[in-house]
């Protein structure tokens, strides 16, 4: 995620604190700073590694050498990024125009209410609220912009409302690390109750079925894991809190929930590849949470409830998923769990919706998103809802009444904006558009295309890619610029949905593609197990393939190609830049994890330990000889590299600050070109960067600006 470009502070006449040089003055160019070189040593499996930018670490964030140095990149990156403001206003100016001022959410039903969110014109962030009619008299539940007040950083995570609607807690995190602060409002009287909850998860909210107690999960300050539940009793101190469920695991995140019938508060425990899930009668919230089938290596499971049985989504022998049944009193036994709907080697079963008549199943074919129905949970009578882009991305929307005869899916492709649907299962096809987001301007779907196509990579592998572009801009004979964005981890998939700020890059004659590199789960789970551990490297590959390939088949002409990618997108492009750098004129990456095998031998740095299935545990020399041979701090050359513009966030809980900026402070010392290199360190924000409806356009303005000013487009 790019950052904001923030003010700078008067640079301090004493460099020699910085541990850096610059001579930015009148009469002299402008030079990059030059971080002094204080070699640190590490020796594992025999191997040494000096790492001459290892002081720049400081978990408390308060050196002034570190903090001066950042203020010297950053006063840098500003100067240098002069020549681009003048584009990335006009950009910015142009992407917010397209909002709708007074834009708001479909109203969804939850008892005797119909909820939602909007916006204000001008307003960053949204309001909840809700009225006892769909078109009835609304009432405000909360201005986040009001809570926003007096924050540079500000968040609203997790919303509950008590079974009795009497009660509404929210958590809000002002500092961007993640940690939340739960607060508890009285609809009734408007008024907030002293009960305030300190270092809380964003991880959910579970209220008891009698409304006197909130569930909430605490997070490790060391790790900044969500490890413990806690039961709350309204009305009293924090500290009489009670502890109910601790995760001795680090390995594990835990997440809290209800079930669609609200009977039971739901706790899942998942690693990278095990999970287990507890439940707890929530008419009887002083009692213990039950294990549903206890954790066992490899073995994924998800529940959801309906009457006295468990509809069970796992990979227990089913690499794909299947769908399993079983009777509460007997889900711990494997045996007794019978099958309805079973594994495909082709189809990844993704989510399950249950209601009282029809079952609900997200899936994942080709790359593609699919919903398919079942009348009765009878595996024998499904259909399939139809969609006709090229490419999209379709899921279970917001669906919280069981008996319900109707289902709600969200849907958006590349051409088509967010949009939610209302189907009538008792009629199959029919079809109502409740809702979408409207692209101010004269925006036209038609004037643009999506494809579908497979690449293939150097081991023969077809890697799915998602193109859109302008129709009246798009030559086919590779004169193009082309900009290929990629991510490649934890199973994840970037779908491919609508996102208005690229129509500034499609409008200006940029094709946008995305590589569906191994890693991800796009082609199924086999997808995900070839791109991750000892196989990461297909990862790279792939994404290298894929801007050849599009190159080849004249998508994008060679040396007007560009490319983004952040987090674990971002040692996508750090492990891409060691080794095909003459593939791309310019590279962004944003909060980039490039500092693998240092990150993952030092288990106090947060998020650390429940990584291993991911990457590998390099205490292990297999693991450390295979992600030394890729970690991109380890592996900068002496060679001409892309212009490249780094993002991160002092602040960043998922991707420590100074792995981006020892980075940054070693390219320079070996790259060999005149290419920009700039580090843009947000001293405020997290993983995340800025929030607000408005603010992040400055983030995607300026990310773009630096591209397309490279590209020679400079309207």
């Amino acid at each position: 995620m790019i950052k904001q470009l923030r003010p700078l502070g008067l640079i301090t006449i004493a460099l020699w604190l910085c541990g850096c040089t610059n001579t930015m003055t009148a009469d002299k160019p402008v030079v990059p700073p030059v971080a002094t070189k204080i070699p640190h040593q590490m020796t594992t499996h025999g191997v040494t590694r000096t790492d001459n930018y290892y002081w720049l670490r400081d978990d408390s964030r308060t050196n002034p050498k570190m903090l001066d140095y950042l203020t010297q990149e950053n006063a840098y990156t500003a100067e240098k990024l002069k020549p681009f403001e003048g584009l990335k206003s006009k950009l910015f100016t142009e992407m917010t125009a397209r909002l709708n001022p007074a834009e708001s959410s479909a109203p969804y039903k939850w008892h005797a209410h119909w909820y939602s969110r909007r916006f204000e014109a001008g307003k960053e962030y949204p309001l909840l609220e809700r009225s006892e009619s769909l078109n009835g008299r609304a009432q405000l539940l909360l201005d986040s912009n009001q809570r926003a007040v007096g924050h540079d950083f500000y968040s609203l995570g997790s919303v509950s409302i008590s079974p009795n609607e009497q009660l509404m807690a929210f958590a809000e995190d002002t500092l961007s690390r993640r940690i939340f602060s739960v607060y508890i409002k009285d609809l009734s009287a408007g008024q907030l109750l002293n009960d305030v909850l300190q270092n809380v998860d964003e991880a959910g909210l579970a209220w008891s079925k009698d409304n006197r107690y909130l569930f909430y999960i605490a997070k490790d300050p060391q790790t900044l894991l969500g490890y413990q539940v806690f039961r709350h009793k309204l009305g009293t101190p924090q500290a009489q809190d009670q502890l109910v469920y601790e995760e001795k695991d680090d390995a594990y995140y835990i997440s809290l929930g209800s079930s669609l019938d609200e009977s039971r508060v739901v706790l899942s425990c998942e690693s990278t590849t095990t999970s287990e899930v507890l439940v707890l009668d929530s008419s009887a919230p002083l009692g213990q949470f039950q294990v549903v089938t206890p954790r066992e290596e490899g073995v994924e499971y998800h529940i959801v409830k309906r009457a006295n049985d468990f509809f069970i989504l796992t990979n227990w022998q089913a690499e794909n998923f299947r769908l399993m049944k079983v009777n509460m009193a007997d889900a711990a036994d494997k045996n007794a769990w019978q099958q309805v709907i079973g594994h495909n080697p082709d189809v990844l079963l993704e989510e399950v919706l249950v209601l009282d008549n029809y079952l609900a199943l997200q899936t994942r074919e080709n790359g593609l998103t699919h919903i398919v129905v079942y009348p009765d949970a009878n595996p024998n009578r499904g259909y399939e809802l139809q969609f006709d882009d090229p490419a999209y991305v379709v899921s279970l929307g917001v669906n919280l009444n069981q008996h319900a005869r109707e289902l709600r899916v969200r849907y958006s492709s590349p051409t088509t904006p967010d949009s939610t649907y209302v189907y009538d299962l008792d009629q199959p096809g029919k079809r109502t558009l409740l809702k979408q987001r409207q692209v101010v301007g004269g925006f036209d779907k038609h004037n643009y295309q999506s494809e579908r196509l497979r690449i293939t990579a150097r081991d023969g592998a077809l890697v799915p890619v998602t193109l859109v572009y302008r129709k009246d801009k798009f030559r086919h004979d590779g004169t193009n610029p082309l900009y290929v964005y990629g991510y490649g981890s934890y199973g994840i998939v970037i779908d491919p949905d609508f996102d208005d700020a690229v129509l500034s890059l499609l409008d200006r004659g940029v094709v946008y593609a995305i590589a569906h590199v191994r890693g991800s789960e796009t082609l199924g789970r086999a997808w995900y197990e070839n791109g991750k551990l000892l196989h990461k490297q297909n990862s790279f590959n792939d994404f290298e393939d894929v801007t050849r390939g599009l190159v080849a088949e004249k998508y994008g002409a060679a040396g007007k190609v560009v490319a983004a990618g952040g987090s674990a997108g971002g040692l996508l492009m750090g492990a891409v830049a060691n080794q095909a750098p003459e593939l791309y004129l310019a590279m962004a990456a944003h909060v980039p994890f490039v500092d693998v095998v240092t990150t993952m031998l030092d288990e106090s740095i947060p998020l650390t330990t429940n990584e291993y299935d991911e990457w590998g545990n390099p205490n292990k020399k297999t693991y450390f000889d295979y992600m030394l041979s890729y970690s991109p701090y380890d592996n900068i050359k002496q060679q001409a590299y892309p212009h490249l513009l780094v993002t991160s966030g002092l602040h960043d809980s998922q991707v420590q600050y100074f792995e981006p900026a020892k980075w940054v402070a070693k390219l320079r010392d070996y790259k060999t070109d005149d290419h920009l290199l700039l580090l843009n360190m947000d001293m405020e924000a997290g993983h995340g960067g800025k929030s607000g409806r408005y603010r992040r356009y400055e983030d995607t303005a300026l990310e773009y600006a630096f591209f397309l000013k490279l590209l020679g487009i400079e309207q």
